[in-house]
């Protein structure tokens, strides 16, 4: 699920409406140039990244809560991830060691913005999946060395319920890859739920952070249905922890920003994680204003 913190004066691109559409566009674009829209653009984008930066230095970084032996988020940081999952992700393979260094993700869109994509820059291995086919021919293009060498698969698939132990199996993913990554936008739920043969050792799925701890919601199932842009979607952090019991995982943090939830299967916990390891103590409420991309403009070259 992407999230963009500022849009404004956005240009619409035209490219499917001929002479008029293209007319309009390029009238459009010469109108905010006169405006000075785009230096605007600049300038209030660069006052939001600020106040980010500020607000994650108070309320993250320098919060005592977030000190504690419990807490994944002080190690947040953001190379390729949405937020701060980079981070978290590379904390917990620190404590648990990796095995094969193998990830899945999918809804991965183009690559540019994943949980895995810094890890291919590390010398990871795995699986990419995403719906679109103009997202895949995009990792085609910009990942071609990886593709080639074998350390990268980019499939098209509409992910579902019934369909993802037979993609696993046909991309010859291994029964015990280190790292899983679902993010689906509506039935991530159901599709953990029916990954049996396959046992990560560390998931991260998205849950819907509007539902607070104590609330067990999870939509109806429907396997063509995507994300409609409404908070009727996904499943609660109770849910989600829910099944993690049932398939022996345990929750050992949530992402800042209230998006990503992060479980270790439980014979790895070990002394690596402190508890309770419920929803209650590691819950993170909604924080999609935190969604920036400081730096340079990411572009893969892999």
């Amino acid at each position: 699920m992407t999230w963009h913190p500022i849009c404004i004066f956005t240009a619409t691109k035209y490219t499917k409406m001929g002479f008029l559409g293209n007319l309009k566009n390029r009238l459009y674009i010469k109108l905010r140039r006169t405006l000075n829209l785009e230096q605007i653009d600049y300038k209030l984008n660069k006052i939001n990244m600020l106040q980010v930066d500020e607000y994650l230095q108070n309320h993250l970084y320098n919060n005592p809560r977030y000190q504690q032996a419990d807490k994944l988020n002080r190690y947040e940081f953001q190379v390729f991830s949405q937020v701060g999952d980079d981070g978290m992700i590379e904390e917990i393979f620190k404590r648990i060691g990796t095995t094969n260094q193998y990830f899945v993700e999918f809804g991965v869109e183009d690559g540019s913005e994943t949980n895995s994509t810094y890890l291919l820059y590390k010398g990871w291995k795995g699986l990419w999946m995403d719906g679109s086919e103009e997202h895949i021919a995009k990792i085609h293009q910009t990942c071609p060395k990886a593709i080639s060498r074998g350390d990268l698969k980019a499939i098209q698939a509409f992910i579902t319920a019934e369909n993802i132990e037979y993609l696993f199996e046909k991309a010859g993913v291994p029964a015990e890859p280190d790292l899983l990554s679902i993010d689906i936008d509506r039935n991530d739920y159901y599709v953990w739920k029916s990954i049996q043969k396959y046992r990560p050792r560390v998931v991260i799925i998205e849950y819907n952070a509007i539902f607070r701890p104590g609330c067990e919601f999870v939509i109806e199932y429907d396997a063509a249905s995507m994300w409609d842009g409404s908070a009727n979607t996904g499943a609660s952090l109770d849910a989600i922890c829910k099944l993690a019991e049932e398939k022996g995982y345990k929750l050992v943090g949530c992402c800042f920003a209230g998006v990503n939830a992060y479980f270790v299967r439980q014979d790895l916990i070990g002394n690596h994680f402190t508890g309770p390891f419920t929803s209650a103590n590691h819950y993170e409420p909604p924080r999609y204003y935190l969604y920036t991309k400081p730096g340079h403009p990411r572009k893969i070259n892999l």
